[in-house]
């Protein structure tokens, strides 16, 4: 099939790549010429045949929601927009319905992969009507791993995003376990060889993970992380879970404190340790350090 492709970053670029391996052709626009093999979304869409599907894959938000719009003015009842970025779910449901009052479908798709993703496949979740799904089905099953697993069509329009987004929360709690494990080994005297203790966990062990691997990917390349700052930001889809967790009224105490951990990262000195020294200085007359 033809695929139109916006936003060929560094996940875009891999995708188009990947489909085309596949035998589709994929058009492919982006704002840097050096990367773009049309000029315009305009010239983008005059070079597909209806029905046509364009797949975006811009930053959420303003980007997204200008190139919805310019393609809900070019594109034509019966074709089908894509947006594969990490847009907030309850972008999708206004998408849909713009799109939908000029004949126009939307499919909102999840996709996780990273720079990975070119030689593993994709991992897509997927909201959308069906009729909409069934003319992108052949480019979902060249994005996706080989095998049985690594695509669902999860629901209705939004069902993807969310489900990304759920994913995206579980894997901070999963990275933030593993970097709590990996600090406390490092602290005691009695481990002498931390890299090949994480090693040791990546073949018969109930945590062993792609997230693992690639830990001692890292330490392997740099054994105490002694380059790197202890600095981490975080993408919104962590904080979007602790949101749909409260409006839900669903507890999720490890995800929550795997966000917070990351906003402490980013503190020179912390204001709540400061009123903390305080307090113990006050009721119980304990040393503080002072600058």
């Amino acid at each position: 099939m033809e695929l139109g492709l916006v936003g060929l970053g560094k996940m875009g670029g891999n995708m188009r790549e990947r489909i085309r391996r596949a035998g589709h052709t994929v058009i492919g626009y982006d704002r840097n010429p050096d990367l773009a093999d049309v000029h315009s979304l305009g010239e983008l869409v005059d070079r597909l045949k209806g029905p046509r599907v364009v797949w975006v894959m811009v930053p959420a938000g303003a980007a997204t929601q200008s190139t919805v719009d310019e393609l809900g003015e070019l594109l034509e009842p019966g074709d089908v927009v894509v947006d594969g970025g990490n847009s907030r779910w309850t972008d999708d449901e206004k998408h849909a319905e713009e799109l939908g009052a000029k004949g126009i479908g939307f499919v909102d798709a999840g996709v996780s992969g990273g720079v990975w993703g070119l030689k593993n496949g994709y991992a897509l979740m997927v909201g959308g009507e069906p009729e909409n799904i069934a003319k992108v089905q052949p480019v979902f099953d060249a994005l996706k791993p080989e095998g049985e697993f690594g695509f669902v069509h999860a629901g209705k329009v939004g069902a993807g995003h969310f489900s990304k987004m759920v994913h995206n929360g579980i894997e901070y709690a999963m990275m933030q376990a593993y970097a709590e494990g990996w600090e406390l080994l490092e602290k005691v005297h009695s481990v002498t060889d931390v890299r090949e203790v994480f090693r040791s966990w990546q073949e018969g062990t109930v945590i062993r993970s792609w997230l693992l691997d690639l830990a001692v990917n890292a330490l392997d390349s740099d054994e105490h992380l002694d380059k790197l700052k202890g600095y981490a930001e975080d993408s919104g889809e962590g904080r979007w879970t602790v949101e749909a967790a409260i409006d839900n009224a669903v507890p999720l105490p490890a995800i929550t404190a795997s966000l917070f951990a990351r906003f402490a990262s980013r503190q020179e000195d912390s204001p709540q340790m400061k009123m903390v020294a305080a307090l113990r200085n006050q009721f119980g007359g304990h040393a503080v350090e002072t600058k």
